[in-house]
């Protein structure tokens, strides 16, 4: 039993980004399905499949790395808002990564989307994490 699924979800796709692996497999959650189609259209990620051959579900996930270097596409991937500590930013306030190149994503009453999209549709919301 862990408390905050999402840590856990970030932090399965950084152990298996360090290790080298291909897929990793994460249980599922309409949140967790929601970041990685945002982790798919922003190219961080190969591909995901979701499977419901269990109660919960899984969703497996297929990482990227260069051609060249071999190097995770992921440099790093970290959780912002926590269980014991929300951090909520306004429309004005919405965080901008690595001066552009990396993503926030958010959770705001229109969805979970990137920074960059809530920016557009004039909301704010929870960041959820920061993603380059």
């Amino acid at each position: 039993m862990y408390t905050d699924p999402i840590a856990d979800y970030l932090t399965r796709i950084r152990n298996a980004n360090s290790a080298g692996h291909r897929v990793v497999e994460i249980p599922a959650s309409k949140l967790k399905k929601e970041i990685t189609k945002i982790l798919f259209d922003q190219g961080y990620i190969l591909s995901y499949k979701f499977e419901d051959n269990t109660v919960q579900g899984s969703i497996k996930i297929a990482l990227k790395y260069d051609k060249l270097t071999k190097d995770p596409v992921i440099k790093k991937i970290q959780r912002i808002s926590k269980p014991g500590l929300r951090k909520y930013a306004g429309r004005d306030e919405l965080p901008r990564v690595l001066n552009g190149l990396g993503i926030a994503i958010v959770s705001t009453s229109h969805g979970v989307m990137t920074s960059k999209q809530a920016k557009q549709e004039n909301v704010g919301g929870e960041v959820l994490c920061y993603v380059y």
